[in-house]
């Protein structure tokens, strides 16, 4: 009896153990096909919030700190997303933790490259545009490339806000063609790289269109706008999104807002069920609500989900619960939803009163930064640097067109380097033990504790 009472408990070790080295549920890669995203083979639609914690005037990486990224992902569950878009990180720290729990709770990561002080300036774009830039940016490409559940990057956000600074968009495209070509260089998988608009009338279209324009090496993967024209009650004409719709019909890459979620009088969420339509889904790919916590002044407090008692707990606003239920009861089209999959590219805008871009060439990147194709970034200066824009211009002149064609030179050592598809952080596997093999060498173990009392 104790001899057999000592088999069942190292059997049940072993299986134990082998339980525990098997492989867990994985979130496939997401890429793009046609006018859609598409997880496997699975049409991929953003249903997320738009997520940092302490806001623009106190930047800070939520994916650096376990105690804060656990706390959030908690609540994301309760909502039941599937993506967060996070608009400042520090790509000197680890993000290990942090990106496998979302993987593991079915989070993608919408990331922007930008941080304060690396980033290009309305006001001087030519200034700021140069290798100190670029450098860490691409630092902040070798940082997530290696996470499946990284869905794509934003290599600008808002930077056109008006008319005059509709002037910009060479270097949006221009940094765009750089990340692209980086990647591409590196050997690293293809991931999607676009901008997110601001929410102005004036040249919105134009600026879809001149991003979507021109070669391949230069236009987006994606085009990410953000829209607070929903203001409940409305409706799918009210709203204007009827007429956006229409207007972006056919756009040959996914479209989806960077943001929503207008806070006059009150948010009700009524958009929701709409935006995750069949009226919407053969154009747009869903969207990130603003934003998931309570930050800055009085108006910009409206737009909060959470507030912030302490580095471990929130307390959910009404808007938490109104959101969660309006994503949960917003089924997604089933099939393809109406996506396109050969539309051609845009054609490229010519000037206009509202949109200052002469022709289609873009500057040529900086010398020094074409070093970082061959051989990596290196580290990031992470949000303690002392910034990049007033470096000074370094752009020799026009770029030729696809001349930002990747030519895969590089070595990619820490590249994640699975096929489209494979599962999530599959950068953080664990080794793949064959679990036959574990379970038959524990039986052996066991065989010569007990002797000749488990053969038969």
């Amino acid at each position: 009896m104790k001899t057999a009472t000592s088999l069942a408990l190292a059997i049940s070790a072993t299986t134990a153990l082998a339980t525990s080295l098997a492989p867990r549920a994985t979130l496939p890669r997401v890429t793009v096909r046609g006018n859609a995203f598409w997880a496997g083979s699975e049409r991929f639609y953003i249903r997320g919030v738009d997520y940092q914690p302490g806001g623009a005037s106190d930047a800070a990486d939520p994916l650096a700190d376990t105690t804060v990224c656990t706390r959030d992902i908690a609540e994301f569950k309760k909502l039941g997303i599937n993506t967060v878009r996070i608009y400042t990180i520090d790509n000197s720290k680890n993000h290990d933790a942090c990106m496998k729990a979302l993987a593991d709770a079915g989070i993608y990561l919408a990331l922007d490259v930008n941080t304060p002080k690396y980033s290009i300036r309305r006001d001087k774009p030519a200034q700021s545009y140069n290798s100190v830039y670029l450098q860490n940016v691409f630092a902040t490409v070798d940082e997530f490339q290696k996470y499946d559940n990284l869905l794509l990057f934003f290599s600008g956000n808002e930077l056109i806000n008006n008319i005059p600074t509709s002037n910009t968009a060479p270097y949006i495209k221009a940094v765009t063609r750089d990340i692209k070509q980086y990647i591409g260089n590196r050997n690293y998988r293809k991931i999607p790289v676009g901008y997110s608009a601001a929410d102005i009338d004036d040249n919105r279209l134009e600026t879809a269109h001149y991003l979507n324009c021109g070669t391949d090496d230069e236009r987006s993967d994606f085009f990410g706008f953000n829209d607070y024209s929903w203001c409940d009650p409305s409706s799918y004409k009210e709203s204007s999104w009827e007429q956006k719709v229409k207007d972006l019909g056919n756009y040959s890459i996914p479209i989806f807002l960077s943001e929503y979620g207008c806070i006059k009088p009150d948010r009700k969420f009524g958009e929701v069920s709409t935006l995750y339509s069949s009226q919407m889904s053969p154009v747009y790919s869903g969207g990130l609500v603003y934003e998931y916590t309570v930050e800055g002044d009085t108006d910009q407090q409206k737009y909060g989900l959470v507030k912030l008692d302490s580095k471990a707990s929130v307390s959910e606003q009404p808007d938490f619960a109104a959101f969660g239920t309006a994503l949960k009861g917003a089924a997604t089209p089933s099939g393809d939803g109406g996506y396109k999959s050969n539309l051609p590219p845009s054609e490229c805008p010519g000037r206009s009163t509202t949109f200052l871009v002469d022709g289609n060439g873009l500057p040529a990147i900086p010398p020094k930064a074409k070093a970082f194709f061959k051989d990596g970034a290196g580290q990031g200066v992470g949000l303690t640097g002392t910034g990049s824009q007033d470096v000074g211009s370094e752009s020799p002149g026009t770029a030729t067109q696809g001349s930002g064609a990747s030519t895969g030179t590089g070595s990619a050592g820490s590249a994640s380097t699975g096929s489209d598809g494979e599962g999530a952080a599959s950068g953080l596997r664990a080794p793949a033990f064959s679990v036959a093999s574990v379970v038959c060498g524990l039986v052996v173990v066991v065989s010569s504790v007990l002797g000749g009392a488990i053969i038969l």
